[in-house]
């Protein structure tokens, strides 16, 4: 059996090796049309930033390294310009030399995906890169060194966006991120967002969010950045990061089918709709397992996954089925960690699903521990079931456990209820004897059961003031430093029974504190002394601090 694979990077690589443990009488040959093979693109901007030092790091492999261990061809430098299925072969072409042809028995596609580079007027400047493999970082790095880089302007604010902001800001070069939307990290709402900005802007970094780029110009050696308002930022380099299409040429050329979402359409078994066919990685489109939905995935661990799966399926037939991904991401900021999983509020009302949400904000270990730092995370699940749909996570350590367990959950088809019997590793340096993952199973377990009636930060935006009281039970030193909000009275929670006098018990009354807890408290006091209309906000002040606060706008880094 011969399997012809195209790519040799994450997807390509990890299924030849599988394909090798399984089966030692295959013969496989591997395909790529660039020049290295199996390295580490997520570790790319962190050589860019001097944190992975040695060039040769980023490489796992090598072809004569792969071939000693696996007895897999690997050929570089080998493009593949041609499938022809009712041969079943593929026509390759190498530089200087004549195009060829190589059977298969089964071929499998792993051509990744591709920088959008839109076509706006001096695009082609020398001070414009992208990255996506070693090469582009080859001549990113030279350009700095050569160019003396001082300033540079990311278009996108994506997580590769955000790294690289990083990254290079350790280089000493000052940053500027340009994003059309309103917020940084699209994945995350934007109340989760606006922790990031703050951070983004204490590390010095300009954000120009909600503008749009409508063209570039050099002169004296520099690039201007032109933006629909009318500002410009002038900068000796910039670095695209908009985002990436799947490689689809060679397979709509040879006939295999595209699917709604622009990727190569596969099924269950990873096959494209040509029989001895299959196609793994970030070029393909599968179905969400939470909405249904046709979905593009740019993350190593699916592909990964994706490859052990298909490559079982082409030595033993199809068998094995895919069962999909639910996006889960993480991504480190300086000194903060932002992780995301499933679909977020926003996504979840553009695909049509009923939906609510709860946050909350918690110490990430045992407060009277030494450091422990502010976590806030937001779940979103169905209202009445309680299936759980998307978590998203900001914090300074611990995130990528909670993040985890969360996704661990939506995997498995869990509710906010399976949330709380997690049992969670406890010492007072790494957590509390609740875990902040098990807090927000409660709070919107609570929401579900009804134990809670609460309102969120954008009702109460919206609300007519004069429509409700808003009762702050903080004490008054919390509010001088902080802030509250408008209109609201101040009641601290342990004076709240001897001044249940002061309120109406027929009035609408919200509640709220810092972070949701005495807020919740407050509640239970009014309903145990006969208020019949008592919600509490949920999250408390911060969340409506973070949901409200402006985006930074003309690259200010004092947002308010």
């Amino acid at each position: 059996m011969k399997h012809v694979i195209i790519g040799a990077v994450a997807g390509g690589a990890t299924a030849a090796a599988r394909i090798r443990r399984v089966d030692e009488t295959a013969e496989i040959l591997i395909l790529d049309k660039g020049a290295y093979m199996s390295y580490a693109n997520c570790g790319l901007p962190y050589y860019l930033g001097g944190i992975i030092q040695k060039r040769e790091e980023l490489f796992l492999q090598t072809p004569e390294a792969f071939h000693d261990r696996y007895n897999v061809t690997v050929r570089l430098n080998s493009e593949v310009i041609d499938i022809l299925p009712d041969q079943k072969s593929i026509r390759i072409r190498e530089k200087g030399k004549k195009d060829y042809l190589e059977s298969y028995d089964n071929l499998l596609l792993s051509p990744g995906a591709t920088p959008f580079v839109p076509p706006l007027n001096g695009i082609n400047s020398e001070n414009i890169f992208t990255l996506r493999n070693v090469h582009d970082t080859d001549l990113i790095k030279n350009h700095i060194a050569n160019k003396k880089v001082k300033t540079a302007a990311i278009i996108g604010a994506g997580f590769i966006g955000i790294e690289m902001a990083e990254n290079l800001t350790l280089t000493g070069i000052k940053i500027s991120i340009i994003e059309m939307q309103n917020q940084v990290m699209p994945p995350l709402d934007y109340v989760m967002a606006t922790d990031i900005h703050k951070h983004l802007c204490e590390k010095g970094v300009n954000l120009f969010l909600g503008e749009k780029v409508n063209g570039f110009k050099d002169k004296d050696g520099k690039t201007s950045v032109l933006l629909d308002s009318g500002k410009k930022v002038d900068v000796d380099m910039v670095i695209l990061s908009i985002g990436v299409r799947p490689e689809t040429d060679l397979a709509k050329k040879a006939g295999i089918r595209i699917g709604k979402a622009r990727g190569i359409w596969v099924d269950q078994f990873l096959q494209t709709n040509i029989e001895n066919i299959y196609a793994v990685g970030d070029a393909i489109e599968y179905p969400s397992p939470i909405s249904g939905q046709p979905y593009l995935n740019y993350l190593a661990n699916p592909a990964n996954r994706q490859a052990r799966i298909v490559a079982d399926n082409m030595v033993f037939g199809n068998h094995i089925t895919y069962e999909g991904s639910i996006a889960t991401a993480i991504a480190k900021i300086f000194d903060m960690t932002a992780a995301s999983t499933g679909l977020s509020t926003a996504r979840l009302d553009a695909a049509g699903m009923e939906n609510t949400c709860a946050m909350i904000h918690s110490k990430s270990h045992a407060g009277y521990y030494p450091n422990a730092q502010m976590t806030s995370i937001k779940l979103t699940f169905h209202p009445r079931t309680g299936k759980l749909y998307g978590g998203q996570i900001i914090g300074f350590e611990g995130v990528d456990k909670r993040i985890d367990q969360i996704a661990l959950c939506i995997k498995m088809g869990g509710t906010v209820f399976d949330l709380i019997k997690l049992e969670h590793a406890y010492a007072p340096p790494f957590s509390s004897a609740k875990d902040p993952v098990a807090i927000a199973g409660y709070v919107a377990s609570n929401i579900i059961d009804g134990k809670m009636p609460r309102i969120t930060w954008k009702e109460v935006v919206n609300k007519d003031s004069k429509e409700f009281i808003l009762l702050d039970v903080r004490d008054p030193e919390e509010i001088e430093e902080n802030g509250k909000i408008p209109s609201s009275i101040n009641i601290p929670l342990n004076t709240l029974r001897e001044r249940l006098n002061e309120l109406d018990k027929n009035a609408n009354i919200i509640t709220y504190c810092a972070i949701g807890l005495r807020g919740y408290l407050a509640m239970r006091i009014l309903e145990g002394h006969g208020f019949k209309n008592v919600k509490n906000l949920i999250g408390g002040y911060k969340t409506y601090a973070m949901a409200t606060a402006k985006a930074p706008i003309g690259g200010l880094c004092s947002p308010k």
